[in-house]
């Protein structure tokens, strides 16, 4: 007997339950939003299967003008949905209703339509000519052709966004895909699986959309032999693990991790500005991005008059409710995550730091308030490790190339910023940062065609673009002998 759910999974085409279901709570008030279903191994087998299957023995990998219709399909039943999804992410996820209206719901769906554009008009077959050898003439080129079966697997902070930046350009390059959503927020993912049955023709076994709080599901995928490549957005420490498992196998693995980017402020840049970029950067959806800039370098000169315009600017975000338009920065994502947060700001206290701004809960649900830490040492904890919340630490640097050393000094390299008002220096320090993005002067680089991913431990291969396209294509190289036309006798 299946558990009552107020979503359901997509498996082979088919939306169904489970046996078991886990709750799902609204992290702006602690409140039950609704249950979903509990996925078992047994369960992730039969998706897995399915994929294989659909891929294996279906028309999805070579019949482009299919995907394209699929891909259109879907782009306009987001969009016919978009208030639903709107309400259902601010509720699970705790995002502010305007952030609803940029990178998590509103930017996402138009992910769809970006690839189905790259798809339209994307070559797959490269000729490389004609050459000798062998006493014979060749001719080379290379086709483009779907990785395979893609297990791909979600966090909570940027549900939509993530969901459509794996599907969408995997599904375009003609692979089959397992989605796994997030524990913590499993039910706006499951509505995406849901759109995809109702009012999309994508064939059974294409798209499998399950959700679980079962650690073994996310396993199983990572080291299914069925599967044929991983692309996974999280922490580090999880990454590292995938790495692991998907090793036996010889997997393709992409990963998208943690972050520790810096803020470089000179002290020729317009201070108010980039101080209201900080603060608005940190607060985004709580601090849970992996490629906010939580570390702000500045002059130490200058050190306590940036802290004061950045304290400032921090007094000006309105924390509260995310159903609220006037809201600009909503909950954490969980109890757990807070206690985590919380316990780093304590113990960066200890080590030294000056909390200038924040370091509180705010109840009801699991709010926290911005936080600005000063005087930070580059070597501590809270300048080191990834703190998933709304954690500013503000670090002084001596001249240019301190600045780069300590903006450099860190396992991590996702993104980056500088301001400065002479921008070829901007640009000269931003090519020494070794990070994957990187902002001069508050410029936005994050978009549907632009490739997001890191160096160091902050990931592998890139999403968003052409490459996050290419991420799903294998090459295959082909070469006949041209035989030459007879002479007329």
């Amino acid at each position: 007997m299946s558990a009552t759910v107020d979503r359901s999974q997509l498996i082979d085409g088919e939306l169904v339950g489970a046996e078991t279901a886990f709750a799902s709570h609204n992290p702006a008030t602690g409140e039950l939003i609704g249950h979903a279903p509990d996925a078992t191994k047994a369960d992730a087998e039969t998706a897995i299967a399915a994929a294989r299957r659909a891929f294996d023995a279906g028309d999805w990998a070579t019949d482009r003008e299919l995907r394209l219709c699929c891909l259109r399909q879907l782009h306009q039943a987001l969009d016919e949905h978009r208030e639903e999804l709107r309400e259902l992410t601010i509720a699970e996820v705790g995002a502010p209703r305007q952030l609803t209206h940029g990178p998590q719901l509103d930017e996402p769906i138009g992910i769809v339509r970006f690839y189905a554009d790259l798809l339209e008009k994307y070559e797959f077959t490269e000729d490389l000519g004609e050459v000798d050898s062998r006493g014979q003439r060749h001719h080379r080129w290379v086709e483009k052709e779907a990785a395979g079966v893609v297990a791909a697997i979600l966090p909570y902070n940027y549900p939509n966004q993530l969901a459509l930046a794996k599907l969408a350009p995997a599904l375009a390059a003609g692979c089959t895909v397992v989605l796994k959503g997030a524990p913590q927020n499993p039910l706006i993912t499951l509505a995406l699986g849901e759109l995809v049955a109702r009012h999309t023709d994508i064939p059974p076994g294409v798209v499998n959309v399950l959700s679980s709080s079962r650690a073994e599901v996310g396993e199983l995928l990572t080291t299914h032999p069925d599967v044929d490549t991983v692309t996974f957005t999280g922490s580090t420490p999880v990454g590292r693990r995938i790495m692991a498992a998907a090793a036996d196998t010889v997997k393709r693995v992409f990963l998208e991790l943690g972050g520790k980017s810096a803020m470089i402020v000179f002290e020729d840049a317009d201070f108010p500005k980039a101080a209201m970029f900080a603060a608005f950067t940190i607060c985004s959806h709580s601090g849970q991005g992996c490629a906010l800039t939580s570390r702000l370098l500045v002059p130490r000169a200058h050190h306590d008059e940036i802290v004061r315009l950045v304290a400032a600017g921090l007094d000006r975000v309105k924390v509260g409710d995310p159903t609220d338009a006037r809201t600009t920065m909503g909950p954490l994502i969980s109890e757990q995550q807070r206690d985590k947060v919380d316990g780093m700001v304590q113990r960066a206290v200890q080590d030294g730091a000056t909390l200038v701004r924040g370091g509180r809960r705010i109840d009801p649900g699991w709010f926290y308030e911005p936080t600005l830490l000063a005087g930070v040492d580059p070597d501590s904890e809270i300048a080191q490790e990834e703190v998933f919340g709304p954690v500013l630490a503000v670090i002084p640097f001596d001249d240019e190339e301190d600045a780069i050393r300590i903006a450099n000094h860190s396992r991590y390299g996702l993104s980056g910023a500088v301001h400065s008002a002479d921008e070829e220096r901007a640009l000269r320090v931003a090519r020494r940062i070794r990070t994957g993005t990187f902002s001069v002067n508050g410029g936005n680089y994050f978009a549907p065609d632009v490739p997001f991913g890191g160096y160091k431990q902050s990931g592998l291969g890139r999403e968003s673009g052409r490459a996050g396209f290419e991420e799903f294509l294998e090459e295959k190289s082909f070469a006949r002998i041209v035989v030459p036309p007879e002479e007329p006798s």
